[in-house]
């Protein structure tokens, strides 16, 4: 099936627990105050006309509940789903295979860093690129030719466009 993608959001996890002994990076969870913060970024975003069909998630905790609050505040009540390709070392290439295989027009990857500033880079077409993505942060890219070809990076955004927590 070819894509009908036209837009596409990337997107860094919200922020998490602090990695240390004992904890294991795949299970740690969003703060209580990453949480509150991020819904109001998505609340902002959404205000400004961020629409989402399908949400596509890294495996770990904190991007699946990064995905959770995105599906809950956006209008349209867009799906979920995990993509193992969106783990940390993310794969650029089965990530746009899976995104031409969907039938959606408006899509969200979640993931973590340096990985999302990479796959930022390599969507614009400039994979020499260094995108530095803030937690929480989102990328619009609107994909003019499709996934898997050069877009066009319309903004990059953090939460502190709503307010310095």
């Amino acid at each position: 099936m070819a894509s009908l993608t036209t837009h596409l959001y990337v997107v860094r996890h919200a922020w998490a627990e602090d990695q240390g002994p004992g904890i294991d990076d795949h299970a740690r969870r969003l703060t209580k105050k990453g949480i509150r913060r991020f819904e109001r970024f998505m609340k902002h975003l959404r205000d400004g006309g961020m629409e989402v069909d399908l949400i596509a998630t890294s495996p770990l905790v904190r991007t699946r509940e990064t995905a959770e609050i995105m599906a809950e505040v956006l209008s349209g009540s867009p799906r979920i789903e995990v993509v193992d390709a969106l783990a940390p070392s993310s794969d650029w290439q089965s990530l746009v295979e899976w995104t031409i295989d969907q039938d959606a027009t408006r899509v969200a990857w979640v993931g973590h860093m340096p990985c999302v500033g990479r796959l930022v880079a390599l969507t614009i077409g400039d994979g020499s690129a260094a995108i530095r993505m803030q937690k929480g942060a989102v990328a619009s890219i609107r994909l003019d030719d499709g996934p898997g070809q050069p877009g066009e990076l319309e903004w990059l955004a953090t939460a502190d466009v709503v307010e310095a927590d």
